[in-house]
């Protein structure tokens, strides 16, 4: 509608009506609605009042017959626990918000009973109004059946909407690899020379082709790369077989495998072509870089590729400021929080794993060892803000003594801390890193680490568990780790005292929410400041890290957490999925602060200020709290703090 008809519309209104328009357009759903839909509301609503502690709603009234918006005050929901014999709180509605959608849209009664808390004002229509709206309206009928969930959808899309304007569109990365993989993979059987190959290849306008068996299973993949290396190392003639120059075994996703996961991949190892097979691993498609990300100006794979074989550590430097373009790139193309905290963590680790190997071809300490990778790094959840958390784990070769190997590695270790610096890894205050004698240490050592960590729950011990109780290995061999790791989470598993004082320093991370719904700021100077990664982040991460690891989850990713402990039946998947919505809203929120933040030449910090959001984002962002909140009532109950 024009807005100048939409103000003549307005001021023939009633001024209760308009009144009530006004105070919608402030809140989702409503301010995505047409003024049609909202005058239909406001003609229709009528304002009740109840004190502190009346009943609004109840389980023994019926069919739910009515729906509610909050205008002033609070609603709190209540349900009896069986079990403990007491009442419990189990949701709490603010201003703007609606009630009881589930009942409503289910014809039936509420199943929990709604309280007013303080004295609080609803707007209220009666079914038949409802009806219409939700018949009408797609924005309100799409809030109904999808709750915080379609809020959430809004806030990623005025993301993707501001971040698409500067490069247009695109692929989302979520859809499936059937539809890049379209054209028919040029194959060859493994006995055709290389120039038949390499002309086939020319022939079709293609960089590869796929080797394959007489069942159509890819054994190999051969690409320009590979002839341009087999001529300039000279490894042969052209008429050699292609089987003994080919790359064997290439990298395969399924069909049903997403863009994401491609990309991925591509990144971490280099490669430009995946092949793509069907449930039967036959090849069906290939899939290449250029398919990926045909229109970004930043392309992962090729920046991973260039950032992999940097030949010095300036490059290195330099290319770090590449990084943050391709956030924006990504959200664009449609990458979820998840997803964004992932790309950038891979081309962490291929920039950590190009240090280590510049400086070994350098100065090889001539001891193997697994450089390893903790807290948020570990997790795979690092943003562009992060500092180095990180560490060494060997085994001592005979003849040697865990002391004369820790005198090789400490000095290397000392170089390669320094240089991740200069590529944007801040040096650990805590002097969590390599160069810590404390955290080089041999397999044996590090187990016996683990044993006093966690037979000894001290405040100390607590604190390091959320940082050494996410680890990874990001280079070099990785056994050491996997059997480190497996001895670890089974002490854990049987230790249930050591779980119940996890779960206990978990549940002081409380999120910034006060019990009438308002934001709890920091107390550090910082007036109405939010700290998104302590406050926001942690009480999930720190929460989920328990169940986890009490109920055997190897993965150290949060999300990845949360998805199979609703697989183990841990977690309700509804719960779960609220939880990963949750979560995922507020490291978005801290990624496009982050993004502003240079945006504007600032030192980057995890601080927003919630005045500064929009209402809907201030809403979600409260939601979010909220359902930290109910994860940790869950740790509550199960630990019985």
């Amino acid at each position: 509608m024009d807005p100048d008809m939409a103000a003549n519309v307005d001021s023939q209104r009633p001024q209760n009506t308009r009144a009530i328009m006004g105070f919608l357009r402030e809140h989702a759903p409503f301010s995505s609605m047409d003024d049609t839909h909202l005058a239909h509301f406001a003609e229709h609503a009528t304002l009740r009042f109840f004190a502190d502690g009346d009943v609004v709603l109840s389980p023994d009234d019926g069919t739910v017959k009515r729906f509610y918006v909050v205008k002033q005050g609070r609603i709190r929901g209540e349900r009896h626990n069986e079990k403990e014999d007491r009442t419990e709180t189990t949701f709490e509605i603010s201003q703007g918000e609606c009630f009881p959608l589930a009942a409503l849209i289910g014809e039936r009664p509420t199943r929990t009973l709604h309280r007013a808390t303080g004295d609080t004002f609803c707007l209220s229509i009666e079914q038949d109004a409802f009806i219409t709206l939700f018949s009408e309206s797609d924005p309100f009928r799409d809030f109904c059946l999808r709750g915080v969930s379609s809020l959430l959808d809004q806030v990623n899309q005025r993301i993707q909407s501001n971040a698409m304007a500067s490069i247009g569109s695109s692929n989302s990365l979520d859809t499936p690899l059937e539809r890049y993989a379209l054209r028919n993979p040029i194959v060859c059987s493994p006995d055709l020379p290389v120039r038949k190959a390499v002309a086939r290849m020319h022939e079709n306008n293609v960089g590869s082709i796929i080797i394959t068996d007489d069942n159509r299973h890819p054994t190999g993949i051969f690409t320009l790369r590979d002839l341009r290396t087999m001529i300039a190392e000279e490894k042969g003639p052209l008429d050699t077989p292609i089987r003994q120059v080919m790359t064997p075994e290439p990298c395969r996703l399924s069909a049903q495998s997403d863009a994401f996961e491609a990309a991925m991949l591509m990144a971490e190892h280099h490669f430009a072509h995946l092949c793509v097979v069907d449930e039967d691993q036959r090849l069906i498609g290939v899939v290449s870089e250029r398919d990926l990300f045909s229109l970004q100006r930043v392309d992962l794979v090729n920046l991973a590729r260039t950032i992999g074989t940097a030949t010095h550590l300036r490059t290195l430097v330099s290319l770090r400021s590449q990084v943050s373009r391709l956030v924006d790139a990504m959200l664009a193309h449609g990458a979820d929080s998840g997803q964004v905290v992932k790309i950038i963590t891979t081309l962490n680790d291929v920039t950590v794993r190009r240090v280590l190997e510049l400086n070994i071809k350098k100065n090889d300490p001539g001891i193997p060892f697994t450089w390893l990778t903790f807290g948020s790094e570990g997790r795979q959840e690092q943003t562009l803000l992060t500092d180095q958390d990180n560490g060494i784990l060997f085994r001592t070769p005979e003849g040697m003594t865990e002391e004369q190997v820790r005198e090789k590695l400490l000095p290397f270790a000392q170089t390669v801390n320094q240089e991740l610096a200069e590529c944007g890894f801040t040096l650990c205050k805590g002097n969590i890193m390599a160069s810590n004698p404390k955290l080089c240490l041999s397999d044996r050592e590090w187990d016996d680490w683990f044993i006093r960590f966690i037979d000894a729950s001290t405040p100390q011990n607590l604190v390091y568990s959320s940082i050494f109780l996410d680890m990874r290995a990001v280079f070099g061999p990785t056994e050491p780790l996997h059997e480190l790791l497996e001895k670890v989470l089974t002490r854990i598993r049987k230790n249930a005292l050591f779980q119940k004082m996890l779960a206990g320093n978990a549940f002081q991370r409380k999120p910034p929410l006060t019990m009438f719904r308002n934001f709890r700021y920091v107390n550090d100077g910082k007036k109405h400041a939010l700290d998104l990664k302590r406050q926001g982040l942690a009480p999930f991460v720190e929460s989920v890290r328990v169940f986890a690891l009490a109920n055997g989850v190897e993965t150290a990713n949060t999300l990845e957490r949360m998805e199979e402990l609703a697989r183990k039946g841990v977690f309700d998947p509804k719960d779960a999925n609220a939880w990963k919505e949750a979560y995922s809203l507020i490291q978005a929120i801290r990624m496009r602060a982050h993004q502003e933040m240079l945006d504007r030449g600032e030192e980057l910090t995890n601080y927003i200020d919630p005045d500064d959001l929009n209402p809907l984002d201030r809403r979600i962002l409260r939601e979010s709290f909220r359902q930290a909140q109910r994860l940790q009532q869950k740790l509550e109950v199960t630990y019985q703090l």
